[in-house]
């Protein structure tokens, strides 16, 4: 074996070796960020497989066996999802919905062709004549040119870009209050830089090639091919830096950006519902919930949540409950209220079961209900 092939052997191995490792990191870092460390696990774990199918043809093996179509099916999904990494980074909570999934499709119609193109097999004896117009040049197109490739190329540089959109927008509609995103930008432009050179040489080189000879053209064995592995194997090592270093960092917390004339707006709503507790006792209504309370105040119900949330930072059942449990202690206080059981003053103060009052004094207090009577 020549010392160059020994040479790319290790290169791809080092790679494929990282990307592994790290890979298992990741997936099982469960702090923070568990979504969007396994989607990058997934993005590692591809990278290394194709490097390591890579490193058996180098040996002579995998030539077209199942090992390597399952890596030529499964090219067009790195975008998709480089893609949902970058969601998953600034949506915490984010989880797939029937819609997410079309961002699928071009693997399901990668793998539906390639398996129609690798059928034309059973049809083929030696002559252009004994398979269709569509098995013989899907054939020659998908096999023998670096289609795949340039469509794989292409897919990741458009989700590379959304992804980088996402992120810029953030920056117009939030004000981040956990971390800076410069390190996720970071792993978006490599991709997208490094994909952009794959497609602009594929390209040419397709299409210069072609124009200047007139015999096949053979994609596996152009000069750029293992240079193109050793470069996927580049990323995967820095990725693999970068996804490590930071799979503890806090989830990004977003915080709406309000100007002054809203906010001005919801603090005046804030103090009308701080009036409506504290001087009119309003909480003491059983059945009180936003709409009902809008009813009264004549707020739109989502100006009184938006209001709480804003102002307040509370919901509406811990805000209203809040003031139920003081209610309850105050009560507790009075000697003459002795000869009451604690869950009628808590039904007294609102409460409209034992259960949700036991729930409030434990969010709001951090003690049980029979803590709080000794406590009184």
């Amino acid at each position: 074996m020549e010392i160059g092939t020994i040479l790319i052997i290790l290169l791809l191995a080092v790679g494929a070796l990282q990307g592994i490792v790290y890979g298992f990191i990741l997936f099982k870092s469960t702090t923070y960020n568990k979504l969007a460390n396994r989607l990058l696990a997934t993005i590692l774990f591809l990278l290394s497989y194709r490097l390591i199918i890579q490193i058996m043809r180098l040996f002579g093996i995998g030539y077209y066996d199942s090992w390597y179509y399952v890596m030529i099916d499964l090219s067009s999904i790195h975008g998709a999802l480089l893609y949902f990494y970058t969601k998953a980074q600034i949506q915490p909570r984010l989880k797939f919905k029937p819609k997410d999934w079309l961002h699928f499709i071009p693997v399901v119609i990668q793998i539906s062709f390639s398996i129609f193109v690798r059928l034309q097999n059973l049809y083929w004896d030696g002559t252009k004549e004994s398979l269709s117009w569509l098995g013989y040049y899907g054939y020659i197109v998908w096999m023998n040119n670096p289609t795949i490739y340039i469509i794989a190329s292409t897919l990741i540089i458009i989700y590379a870009y959304k992804s980088n959109k996402l992120l810029n927008s953030i920056g117009d509609n939030f004000e981040i209050t956990a971390k800076k995103l410069t390190w996720i930008k970071r792993i978006i432009r490599s991709f997208l830089v490094y994909f952009s050179i794959v497609l602009v040489v594929l390209l040419a080189d397709l299409v210069l090639y072609k124009a200047a000879n007139n015999e096949s053209y053979f994609y596996f064995i152009r000069f750029y091919y293992y240079p193109f592995f050793i470069g996927i194997a580049v990323l995967t090592y820095w990725i693999c830096l970068e996804g490590f270093s930071r799979r503890n960092d806090p989830e990004i917390s977003t915080k709406n950006i309000i100007n002054a004339d809203e906010l001005s707006r919801l603090k005046v709503i804030s103090e009308k519902l701080r009036q409506a507790m504290e001087e009119d006792k309003i909480y003491k209504d059983q059945e009180l919930s936003v709409h009902s309370l809008a009813q009264k105040l004549d707020i739109k119900p989502y100006l009184i949540s938006r209001s709480l949330s804003e102002i307040d930072n509370k919901r509406f059942n811990d805000y209203v409950n809040a003031y139920r449990v003081k209610e309850v202690q105050s009560l507790l206080e009075d000697a003459t209220n002795s000869k009451y059981t604690l869950l009628s003053l808590a039904m007294d103060a609102g409460f409209n079961s034992k259960s949700s009052f036991n729930r409030a004094i434990k969010k709001q207090l951090g003690i049980s209900p029979s803590e709080l009577k000794i406590k009184k």
